[in-house]
């Protein structure tokens, strides 16, 4: 093959590379364009001033009448423990049952017995170790409160309590509240509420532990 034939071979071959290249190049400054006018794009940052309201804010303030997605609130009771004129509800707003109760404990032990222990007394593990001791449930004054006062400071806070809505859904936290008001029943219940085969179990002696091993009676 001549070297004239090996010329005309690699013209195209060189053409086509210097195609590929400008290709690349002209994307390239495409791209970066593009990602410009992005960044670059006029737009009013938070907290910023503006020229363009009448009041000179940037951020402007929701319409009326209207929520975020996901936040709307029909239903006060439940979500705020309050009754429609503002005072603490006095029981939750869902059946007193067996298996309420026993999902509150299930939560109570999770997010509560760090600090308030599983009786309720205020001596949790964190507070073993420095941490401030929250009130007692069994003193009087939170033996009387409303059921509500437990579902309201656990969605709010109190003191050194911070919120725990984010953690914990509504329905829990009606639930751990329903467990507390059992916490402070079992603690302080009346000889005189309970029925007579309660008492008798209640005088009953202890029955004594079997030896490791030994046969039942």
């Amino acid at each position: 093959m001549s070297s004239s034939d090996r010329k005309k071979l690699s013209a195209p071959a060189s053409t086509l590379r210097s195609g590929l290249v400008l290709l690349v190049a002209l994307g390239s400054f495409g791209a970066i364009g593009c990602r410009q006018d992005m960044h670059d794009q006029p737009k009013l940052k938070p907290y910023r001033g503006s020229t363009f309201f009448a009041d000179g804010s940037g951020m402007r303030s929701f319409p009326a009448n209207t929520v975020a997605r996901g936040t709307l609130r029909e239903d006060a009771y439940f979500f705020t423990g309050r009754l429609a004129d503002g005072s603490m509800a006095t029981e939750p707003p869902m059946p007193m049952t067996r298996a309420l109760l026993e999902r509150g404990q299930e939560r109570y032990n999770i997010y509560c017995t760090p600090c308030h222990g599983q009786t309720g007394e205020g001596r949790g593990m964190v507070v073993r170790r420095g941490y401030k001791q929250p009130t007692s449930y069994h003193e009087e004054r939170l033996r009387q409160v409303p059921i509500g006062y437990f579902f309201d400071v656990m969605t709010n806070g109190f003191g050194v309590m911070p919120s725990y809505a984010p953690q914990v859904p509504p329905e829990d936290r009606w639930a751990i509240a329903a467990y507390i008001r059992a916490l402070q029943l079992s603690q302080h219940v009346e000889a005189a509420s309970l029925t007579p085969e309660q008492l008798a179990a209640l005088d009953a002696p202890a029955a004594a532990p079997h030896a490791a091993g030994g046969a039942h009676p």
